[in-house]
């Protein structure tokens, strides 16, 4: 019997037994030895099994893989690394959500712990690499902390495992390990050979020390570079974006991506003196002026929207498609208003100031649309003055607001403020309005949270257990609570951690769901403080 013959026989088998004796009826071979058809495959498969295992000729070793880089952050403490073992292993647990009684939720607590473990400059324990890579595989919002602290290392593994690719291809590569930006021959071979990832620390690294030179690098590879790459590359350069930047970007309007056309135009219109941001200005300002139709005894804005859109405004990032339900005209109108400097509105509105240009009437209806467009220009050019004003007062209701109702763009323009008037803010925002629609606006602020905005937080949580609701109704307050308050506050949440009587015409049991709330969130902040002294350095 020829191995030909083996290989086609063993192949006969398997099949055979993938369908079953009934479907598919057995080899000849097979089925001439007398017995049922399942005993002489089982036979058969057994007999050919030791033969293919005893027919195997020993083969060249494969070349063992080259050393592990080596890394020279410090040893995690023992109790850390006890602790991150723990966090790793639960990572799988689910989450009932709602009602989860009152043991802290570790998986919520792992990125928290990554980010406290990089700022102390700690290396991982090799033998928790791969539940690291794994756990950063199930979730990508733990990627960028898990791929820091894995670190060249977890690079070098993640290539020995296809689950891990992730990491090889994502943007998070502040784990490579870099060669010195001064050494220009390492430099650019590492940006000739590297990993994407590793190109992009490298960009970014090579960007903070010489601007010039980071552009030098990557406009030499440009024209090779995939769309995709690109974009990314493009992207990474919003970090410490400077008029240098304008001629390099300028070049890129004419990339034959669009998606690398609409970021380069992006970030040109963030520099209010480039060439871009002055053409769409004039643009946006013969739209957008005073309106004179009236007898002038109150100002008010008139809104001319353009009536096409032209290969110029193409060109400068314009998409002249809208999505479905939008007006071609509003469509325009918004993109230029967007990418124009916001500087151009107080002279163009009689030197007024961005509080007093945002109150003002807009006329024929434009007023939701002009302020969508203001809204996203202050985030995109970083004004708090102009997010101020549309933000406007706290105490006042969403759907009333001054720019926007949209709770989403309101904590954009939050992003834009310094962090102490942020809190503030959103401590206000909470005490006349409550939770129900605090939740996107508390994403945005530092943590821990300072201690106005985590009282105004405690202080609403405890008015709605007052009313007689259920817990879960703010789940995801109560989340972010246990994830973001100062663990100073624990011992002043003991008290509320008692279960109430129950209140006539509060909700069956909320008082006791409530108590198993607090206890939780009260059980989190002392965890959380027992992580952070268990990262602390030695003495």
């Amino acid at each position: 019997m020829t191995s030909i013959t083996d290989d086609a026989l063993w192949e006969e088998l398997v099949t055979s037994a993938l369908l079953g004796t009934d479907r598919r009826t057995p080899p000849e071979t097979v089925t001439a030895t007398g017995k049922d058809a399942p005993a002489a495959l089982l036979d058969a498969a057994a007999i050919h099994t030791v033969r293919r295992r005893a027919g195997l000729v020993p083969a060249p070793a494969a070349a063992r893989p080259e050393p592990a880089p080596e890394d020279t952050r410090q040893h995690l403490p023992v109790p850390a690394r006890r602790r991150l073992a723990q966090l790793l292993a639960d990572r799988s647990a689910p989450s009932s959500g709602g009602r989860r009684g009152t043991a802290p939720d570790l998986t919520e607590l792992l990125p928290q712990w990554l980010a406290a473990a990089n700022e102390q400059g700690y290396r991982v324990p090799p033998p928790l690499l791969p539940a690291l890579l794994d756990a950063a595989r199930a979730r990508t919002d733990l990627r960028p902390q898990a791929l820091a602290f894995a670190g060249a290392r977890g690079l070098w593994l993640a290539r020995f495992n296809p689950e891990w690719k992730f990491a090889l291809r994502g943007s998070a590569g502040g784990g490579a390990l870099l060669p010195d930006v001064t050494d220009e021959e390492a430099v650019q071979r590492l940006w000739e050979e590297g990993l994407f990832a590793e190109r992009v620390a490298l960009l970014a690294a090579v960007r903070a020390h010489d601007a010039d030179r980071a552009r030098t690098l990557l406009a030499g590879t440009w024209p090779t570079e995939r769309a995709e790459d690109r974009l990314m590359f493009l992207d990474s350069l919003r970090t410490g974006l400077t008029d240098a930047d304008e001629p390099f970007l300028e070049q890129a309007l004419t990339d034959r991506s669009r998606n690398v056309r609409a970021t380069a135009a992006e970030l040109l219109s963030a520099l209010p003196h480039s060439a871009l941001a002055g053409r769409m200005a004039a643009r946006a300002v013969s739209c957008v002026g005073p309106d004179r139709s009236g007898d002038g005894s109150s100002a008010s804005i008139a809104v001319e929207a353009p009536h096409e859109c032209d290969a110029d405004m193409q060109r400068d990032g314009v998409v002249p498609t809208p999505p479905t339900g939008r007006g071609e005209r509003s469509w325009w109108l918004g993109q230029l208003v967007e990418a124009a400097p916001l500087t151009v509105w107080a002279e163009r509105l009689g030197g007024r100031s961005a509080q007093e240009i945002v109150a003002l009437p807009v006329a024929d209806g434009w007023g939701e649309e002009l302020h969508a467009a203001w809204c996203r220009a202050a985030v995109r050019q970083r004004d708090a003055d102009w997010s101020r004003a549309l933000l406007g007062p706290p105490g006042t209701p969403p759907q009333t607001g001054p720019g926007t109702s949209s709770l989403a763009e309101r904590s954009k323009l939050l992003a834009t403020l310094p962090e102490d008037e942020r809190a503030a803010w959103v401590a206000r925002f909470i005490a006349a309005h409550g939770l129900s629609e605090a939740f996107q606006l508390l994403g945005v602020c530092e943590v821990p949270w300072s201690e106005p905005l985590g009282r105004a937080v405690v202080d609403a949580l405890d008015i709605a257990r007052d009313a007689g609701s259920y817990p879960w109704s703010f789940s995801g307050v109560m989340g972010l609570a246990e994830r973001c308050l100062d663990p100073a506050e624990a011992s002043r949440l003991d008290l509320l951690t008692a279960t109430p009587d129950e209140a006539e015409g509060a909700s069956p049991g909320a008082g006791g769901y409530w108590s198993e709330a607090f206890q939780r969130l009260v059980s989190t902040l002392r965890l959380r403080e027992a992580m952070r002294q268990e990262l602390m350095p030695p003495a």
